[in-house]
């Protein structure tokens, strides 16, 4: 007992540093961004990290010669904070379409509207939550600020930023839902409960978004 109580306080303690909580988002944390979850699975991502996905079995991708990304929306829509303000929130919007486009442009012409031929990109920031005992948000949706990582010799805790997406991927000629995909990450860690958070302390996590669904049509594209 005292064995798993010193692991769970441990855990804890390394939040997000050594990978204890699952990235797999809990069914609690869906947005509503999605029309239907039912299908998801999990599944790994090319970069190696537990997702949940559904492709359409029928799906014959070389029908598409171009993509359309739609503008990255906040689903729900946040409010604006001190620690996350609208310049950060618009940021970090405007960051995951370059990277959406960076990513998915290595592989298909980009379009500037959906029609025949077009596979769109609808993506989503949302909402994550610490459920997590004795751990607070700072700010709640659509990224949570999470305390963590106790300093024993100061007192001061380490805040992580968390936040997750949800992308549906459509026929441009027919709007029908050909794949899903729901995924989180976690962010640089700001100093303290202070700082204000910037669009930077989350490039890492909207890259390694942006480069999977990269890699991933390059893959459905090979079988």
């Amino acid at each position: 007992m005292k064995l798993a109580l010193m692991m769970s306080t441990l855990c804890i303690a390394s939040l997000g540093v050594v990978g204890c909580s699952s990235t797999i988002t809990k069914p609690e944390d869906y947005s509503g961004f999605l029309k239907d979850y039912s299908q998801l699975k999990e599944a790994k991502s090319p970069s190696g990290v537990d997702v949940l996905r559904w492709v359409d079995p029928k799906l014959d991708i070389n029908k598409y010669s171009s993509v359309y990304v739609e503008p990255t929306q906040f689903y729900p829509q946040p409010k604006p904070t001190v620690k996350i303000p609208q310049s950060t929130l618009s940021g970090i919007t405007r960051y995951y379409d370059q990277a959406l486009k960076r990513e998915l442009g290595k592989n298909l012409p980009l379009a500037n509207a959906p029609g025949p031929g077009v596979m769109v990109v609808r993506a989503a920031i949302t909402a994550v939550s610490s459920q997590t005992e004795g751990l607070k948000a700072y700010e709640v949706i659509p990224i949570a600020l999470v305390a963590a990582a106790v300093s024993t010799a100061t007192g001061i805790r380490d805040q992580e930023t968390d936040l997750a997406t949800e992308a549906v991927f459509l026929d441009g000629g027919n709007n029908k839902v050909i794949a899903q995909v729901v995924r989180k990450g976690t962010g640089r860690p700001l100093e303290n409960d202070s700082q204000v958070m910037t669009a930077n302390d989350v490039k890492n996590v909207v890259d390694g978004w942006a480069h999977d669904l990269g890699q991933s049509y390059i893959k459905l594209k090979a079988k």
